[in-house]
C-alpha cells in the first residue's frame, strides 16, 4: 500500500507541474518563437496566480479497503466463540474481484485570505468485494460460516486545509455510515436448540454509524479540475444481529482503512465548461446511463426456467470513469473504473436478441465497483497523411497518421476493435438491443460483462483495415471468471474496407473467429437427454475443441441475424437452457423478429434521454409466445 500512495502522489505531482498558471482562468499558451528572442533584454519577474479553492464542486473517486472486524458469538448452550474477520482482498486479474471500491462525491470550500481554506464534503463509496467470513464450529454450534459484506458506505465530513499554491493539504474528520449484510450458513450438523441443518442459510441487513478521520492532497489539474490523494480512518461501533435458525447472536465491530484517488471538478468559472478534461498528458470523460424497461402483457401458454417473464419491469444503472494517460510518443494507457446496479429484464433472459446492451449477465440490488478496462495502446504512424481526432472517451484529441498500426493490450471488450459500428453500437447513446448493437453471429470471447484480456493488432493502409487478435476465454461460458492460465483462448481477424457510397461514407467488414476451450454441443446433449432421461444440458457434455465463425459487418445497413441452427432447436425442444433463453420445451420453433425505434432528445448539454421501443416477434424462437412489445426510457449524462 506505501507503494500505491507513492505512485499516486507522483502521478498527481507529474500532472500538476507545468510551466503555466493554473489559478488563471485560461491555459497559457506556448511562447511562439520570433526575431526578437536572440536580443538581449530585462529579466521579468515570476507572476505566481494563487488558485481559488472557493466554490461547490463535484467529484469521483476510486479507493482500495483494508480493515478488521472482531466478533464475539453467543448461543443458548454455549460457550461463547470470538474471532475476528479480515477485511481486505487483493485484486484477482481473472475475477477482477478485490477490495477497490467506486465513489461519488460533492463539497463547498471557502478559502480565506489567510490561504486557510474550510470546507464540508459528502461522499458515497460502492465496493466490489469488501467482506470478511469466518469458519466456526463447536459441540454445541456444529459446523457454520459467519461473513459480513460492507454493500455501500458514505461519510460527510469537515475539511480543514492550507493552500501552498498550487497545493492544497487538509485534515478530515466527521460521520461515517455503512450498510452491511451479515450472513450465517451452516455447513455440517445442528446447533443446540436451533432448527438450521446443513446449506440452512441466513442474512440480515443491518446500519453501521461511526466516526472518521484522515488527511489528503489535492492540487488543480487545469482550470475548474482537480486531483486527490486521501487517506480516511473509519471506526463503527458494535453492532449486534440474531440468527434464529442457527440460535446465536453476533456482536461485532469494525475498523476500516481506505486510500483514495480522486477528480473533482468545481463550479464557478463560466470560462470553463465541464464537456470532459484533455491536456497533452492527460485526460478526463465520464459518463451515466438509466435504463428502464417493461414487458407488458403477452401470451405464455408455458414458462421455463430461462422464459421472458411478463408484467414485469427492471432498470439497470452505470457510471463510468475515463482516464487516459500519454506514456511516451503513440502510447497511452486507459483505465475505466465503472459503478453498476441493477437487471435486466427477466434476470436478462428470455430473448435471444436481448432487448438491452446496458444490462449483463450479472445483476445486483446495490450498485458496485468494477474495472472493466485497462489497457496500454501503441499507435506506429507511416506517411504523410494525417487526419484529426477527437476527445473522446478513451481517445485523446490531436491527429494521427491515416496510415497506421495500432497494438492494444490488456482488458477491454473485444468489440471495442471488431465489429465496430457507428451507427449502432453503443446502447448508451444508440440503439439498446444486443442483436444491432453486435453482429448477432459474433460470439466473441467476454466474461459475464462483455471484457476480457488480450491482445489486438490493427493495420489501416488507405481505405483498407486488417486486424487479428487473441483474446481469454472465461472458464465457462459467459461466466464471471476468466481463465486464468489463457488455456481457453479466441483467435479473430477481420478485414475492413471503407468506402463512399451517394457521397456518404461507410465500411464494410469481414470478421472471422476460432474458439479453443472446453465447449458442449447440442446434439451430445441432446443424446445424453435422451439416455438420462433428465433435461438436456450442455454443461454435462463439454470438452476442449474448436469453435469457428465468421460475422459481416455492414455499416450503412445493419444485419441483425442471430444463428439458430437444427441441433440447437432440438437442444432447447428437449428442455435445454442456453445462456440467455430456454423455455422448457420449444414444439413450434420460428426465427425471433425485432424491431426498435428510439428518439434521442437532448435536454442539457451533455445530457440526453431516450424513450425507446421494441417488438418482439416469437421470442426465444418460440411461436407459442409473444409477441411482446418491451417499452424503454434511457438518460445518458455524458462529459
Amino acid at each position: 500500500m506505501r507503494l500505491r500512495c507513492l505512485f499516486f502522489a507522483f502521478f498527481l505531482w507529474h500532472v500538476a507541474v507545468a510551466p503555466r498558471a493554473l489559478g488563471s482562468s485560461e491555459v497559457a499558451p506556448p511562447v511562439e518563437p520570433s526575431v526578437d528572442d536572440d536580443m538581449p533584454g530585462p529579466p521579468e519577474k515570476s507572476r505566481t496566480v494563487d488558485y481559488d479553492w472557493t466554490g461547490p464542486y463535484v467529484g469521483a473517486n476510486l479507493g482500495y479497503f483494508w480493515g478488521s472486524s472482531g466478533w464475539s458469538a453467543h448461543g443458548a448452550a454455549g460457550p461463547n466463540l470470538t474471532g475476528s474477520l479480515n477485511f481486505y482482498k487483493g485484486f484477482d486479474f481473472s475475477k477482477g474481484t478485490g477490495s477497490f471500491s467506486g465513489g461519488l462525491e460533492a463539497g463547498y470550500n471557502y478559502m480565506f485570505p489567510s490561504q486557510f481554506v474550510l470546507g464540508i464534503e459528502g461522499d458515497v463509496s460502492f465496493p466490489n468485494s469488501v467482506r470478511g467470513t469466518r469458519t466456526i464450529s463447536s459441540a454445541s454450534v456444529g459446523e457454520a460460516s459467519y461473513g459480513e459484506t460492507v454493500e455501500y458506505a458514505g461519510t460527510v465530513r469537515g475539511r480543514l486545509g492550507y493552500s501552498f499554491n498550487p497545493w492544497l493539504l487538509y485534515a478530515t474528520t466527521g460521520f461515517a455510515g455503512t450498510r452491511n449484510q451479515f450472513t450465517r450458513a451452516q455447513l455440517a450438523g445442528m446447533p443446540v436448540g436451533g432448527t438450521a441443518v446443513a446449506d440452512t442459510a441466513e442474512s440480515a441487513l443491518r446500519w453501521r454509524t461511526g466516526w472518521t478521520v484522515g488527511a489528503g492532497a489535492e492540487v488543480p489539474l487545469a482550470p475548474n479540475w482537480t486531483g486527490k490523494l486521501e487517506y480516511l480512518f473509519t471506526d463503527f461501533g458494535i453492532t449486534s444481529v440474531t440468527f434464529p435458525a442457527g440460535v446465536q447472536r453476533f456482536d461485532s465491530d469494525l475498523t476500516l482503512h481506505e486510500v483514495r484517488f480522486g477528480v473533482n471538478y468545481r463550479f464557478g468559472d463560466e470560462s470553463s465548461n465541464a464537456n470532459g478534461f484533455t491536456t497533452d498528458r492527460l485526460s478526463f470523460h465520464g459518463q451515466s446511463t438509466f435504463v428502464n424497461q417493461y414487458a407488458p402483457h403477452f401470451r405464455e401458454p408455458y414458462r421455463g426456467p430461462n422464459s421472458l417473464i411478463s408484467k414485469s419491469g427492471r432498470e439497470t444503472w452505470d457510471a463510468t470513469l475515463y482516464t487516459g494517460l500519454r506514456l511516451w510518443k503513440g502510447a497511452e494507457v486507459w483505465f475505466n473504473p465503472e459503478i453498476d446496479q441493477g437487471f435486466g429484464l427477466s434476470k436478462t433472459l428470455g430473448v435471444a436478441g436481448f432487448p438491452s446492451g446496458e444490462a449483463y449477465k450479472v445483476g445486483a440490488n446495490y450498485p458496485y465497483a468494477r474495472l472493466p478496462r485497462f489497457f496500454i495502446r501503441q499507435t506506429m504512424g507511416f506517411g504523410t497523411e494525417i487526419e484529426n481526432v477527437d476527445p473522446v472517451p478513451n481517445q485523446f484529441e490531436g491527429s494521427r497518421s491515416v496510415n497506421r498500426l495500432v497494438i492494444t493490450i490488456g482488458k477491454f471488450a473485444v468489440t471495442d476493435v471488431f465489429d465496430t459500428n457507428k451507427y449502432a453500437h453503443d446502447p448508451r447513446s444508440d440503439f439498446l438491443n444486443w442483436s444491432l448493437i453486435d453482429t448477432g453471429t459474433f460470439d466473441y470471447a467476454a466474461d459475464a460483462w462483455g471484457f476480457t484480456y488480450g491482445t489486438a493488432v490493427e493495420w489501416y493502409v488507405d481505405h483498407w483495415a486488417l486486424r487479428a487478435g487473441v483474446f481469454d476465454l472465461s472458464i465457462v461460458p459467459n461466466s464471471e471468471q476468466l481463465d486464468p492460465g489463457f488455456r481457453q483462448f479466441q483467435l479473430l481477424l477481420e478485414i475492413e474496407r471503407r468506402h463512399d457510397l451517394w457521397g456518404k461514407p461507410g465500411k464494410l467488414a469481414l470478421t472471422g473467429y476460432l474458439s479453443r476451450g472446453r465447449m458442449g454441443r447440442y446434439d451430445d446433449a441432446v443424446r445424453l437427454a435422451a439416455l438420462t432421461g433428465q433435461p438436456a444440458d450442455v454443461a454435462a457434455v463439454r470438452r476442449y475443441t474448436s469453435r469457428g465463425g465468421i460475422s459481416l459487418n455492414v455499416e450503412q445497413q445493419i444485419l441483425s441475424e442471430f444463428g439458430f441452427s437444427g441441433s440447437h432447436r432440438r437442444y432447447l425442444n428437449a428442455g435445454g437452457l442456453g445462456i440467455l433463453i430456454g423455455d422448457g420445451r420449444l414444439p413450434h420453433p420460428r426465427p425471433e423478429y425485432i424491431v426498435e425505434a428510439y428518439y434521442k432528445l437532448k435536454i442539457w448539454p451533455g445530457v440526453f434521454a431516450s424513450p425507446d421501443l421494441q417488438h418482439v416477434s416469437n421470442p426465444a424462437y418460440n411461436r407459442d409466445r409473444g409477441p411482446v412489445w418491451i417499452p424503454g426510457f434511457r438518460l445518458h449524462a455524458e462529459f
